[in-house]
Formats: C-alpha cells, sequence, structure tokens
C-alpha cells in the first residue's frame, strides 16, 4: 500500500479541538461545542486509524484544525490512487460530492458520506470510528459524559488518471480533519467495511 499525507493546514478554517481553560473563537458548530483538546493526539501527529496513516489533528494551522466544508479546492500529491481517505464528522449526518480534479482538467464527483458527531450516535453509513472523547465542550463548562466521534471516511477513485486536487463540498455541515491518499486498497479494505 502507497499513501500520500495531504497538508491540509493552509485550508483550516474552523477551530473545533479546544484545550482545557482556553478562550477565543472555537466552536465545531453553531453552538460552540468542541472536542476536548486533551483526549486527541497532540497537533501534527501522524495516527493510524485501520492501517492509514493520518496528520491528525492538523499541526500550526494558524486559523484551525479543520476545514469546513465549503467548496475549497485542495492540492494535493499529484498520482495515481485508488481512495481518498479522510477524518471527518458532520454536524449532522449528511451526504454530498467530493471532486476529484485530474492533472488534464477533468472533475469527477464521488459520492462523500459522513456521519454525526453528536454523542453517542453511531455511525450512520457504517464507517469506522476514528476517534470518540469521553466529554464535549460547550462555550462555559465541559458535559460529561457526552462522547463525540470523529470518523473515517473514504471515497474510491473510480477513474484512473493522475489526481492533482480535491474539490471539498459546498457543505458546512462537514468538517474534514485529514485526508490521505492511498494506493492498493488490500491492506485496509476489511477494516473500512466495518
Amino acid at each position: 500500500m502507497k499513501t500520500a499525507v495531504v497538508d491540509l493546514s493552509r485550508y483550516c478554517n474552523n477551530r473545533g479541538i479546544q484545550p482545557p481553560g482556553s478562550s477565543g473563537e472555537y466552536g465545531f458548530n453553531i453552538w460552540g461545542n468542541t472536542f476536548p483538546a486533551e483526549e486527541l493526539p497532540e497537533p501534527g501527529t501522524r495516527v493510524g486509524v485501520c492501517g492509514v496513516p493520518f496528520e491528525f489533528p492538523v499541526g500550526a494551522a494558524p486559523s484551525g484544525d479543520n476545514v469546513r466544508c465549503r467548496g475549497q479546492l485542495v492540492e494535493v500529491p499529484p498520482g495515481d490512487y485508488d481512495w481518498v481517505y479522510l477524518l471527518g464528522a458532520a454536524e449532522r449526518r449528511t451526504e454530498d460530492h467530493l471532486g476529484l480534479v485530474y492533472a488534464d482538467g477533468t472533475e469527477l464527483a464521488e459520492h462523500l458520506r459522513m456521519s454525526d458527531f453528536w454523542p453517542e450516535t453511531g455511525s450512520r453509513f457504517g464507517e469506522p470510528l476514528a476517534f470518540r472523547t469521553t466529554a464535549l465542550r460547550y462555550p462555559r463548562h465541559t458535559h460529561t459524559p457526552h462522547e463525540p466521534s470523529i470518523w473515517q471516511q473514504r471515497s474510491p477513485v473510480s477513474v484512473r488518471g493522475r489526481l492533482r486536487a480535491l474539490r471539498l463540498p459546498d457543505n458546512p455541515a462537514m468538517h474534514v480533519f485529514a485526508v490521505t491518499l492511498v494506493r492498493d486498497d488490500r491492506e485496509v479494505a476489511s477494516c473500512a467495511s466495518n
């Protein structure tokens, strides 16, 4: 399996992971809820989820730790890939399209489905759990035992060709924390179907 971890730092536009005792412009959703940073990896950490490496959460991004999807064109390491893997969550379960942009300018759409981050909800679309925290942060307190989730999603690259970018959905309910492109999916297929 060959992988290419995508650097999302320049696309981050949302702060959804909040350190304890911090203040400022945090808010994964409209109510200002966030994931507790102390229960997730340190920024810039390489983590494996079901055999796929990710940089999670994004390190040193001045404007956040995730991308709230607004149709951004995300440059990727050019190459031939079989799958696009993402770590993400939705403010409510949702489905949309992920654009695959090829070197020749062709753009094709694939489905992207994300389950809800909301505490104690399960995987709506069958994707594996990446992270679940034991608490949910509110603007003025941290509430336990709320347990919000971040999921691992994947979309196929069904037409062979050299990818150069991904176009994220224009759907602000979807949040992407990390992206990794994979060539030859044999080693991770069983986990992704859980």
